[in-house]
């Protein structure tokens, strides 16, 4: 099991307090994101084909999928080819987030990462098909 990392000296107690987001570039099947959201002990977990959007209004498809053990989000390297969504995951970027807002149907954050960061929302999008999400960056 992986360890998380102790806090460095410049990570404030506010900051320390937040939870945690990751997005993970996952060569699977097929090329994917995994974006993750740390919330009751787990890793909320959406798989996006796209990517995160990164300019204002824009829709990505994010399906949701299994949540992870909190330990997941600090993986980086292969998972075996005979095993679930065996290929080569990368951390693409990971801080923490801010909720406004977390419906069963909307959820409305702030990240706060090196690459990623800024106002974003996922709702769902058809009632017959729950996993199917849009996530879209806000102004």
């Amino acid at each position: 099991m992986n360890v998380l990392p102790k806090p460095t000296d410049d990570e404030t107690p506010n900051a320390m307090s937040l939870p945690r987001f990751v997005v993970q570039e996952h060569y699977a099947r097929s090329h994917h994101f995994d974006f993750r959201l740390e919330k009751d002990g787990v890793l909320k977990s959406w798989a996006v084909p796209k990517g995160l959007p990164d300019k204002p209004g824009v829709k990505r498809l994010a399906v949701q999928v299994e949540d992870h053990e909190l330990e997941f989000g600090h993986f980086e390297g292969t998972i075996p080819e005979h095993e679930y969504a065996a290929g080569s995951v990368t951390i693409l970027d990971s801080g923490t987030y801010e909720i406004e807002k977390w419906t069963d149907d909307s959820i409305t954050f702030r990240l706060h990462g090196s690459r990623v960061s800024g106002r974003f929302s996922l709702f769902r999008f058809k009632e017959s098909e729950p996993q199917s999400w849009f996530l879209i960056k806000r102004a």
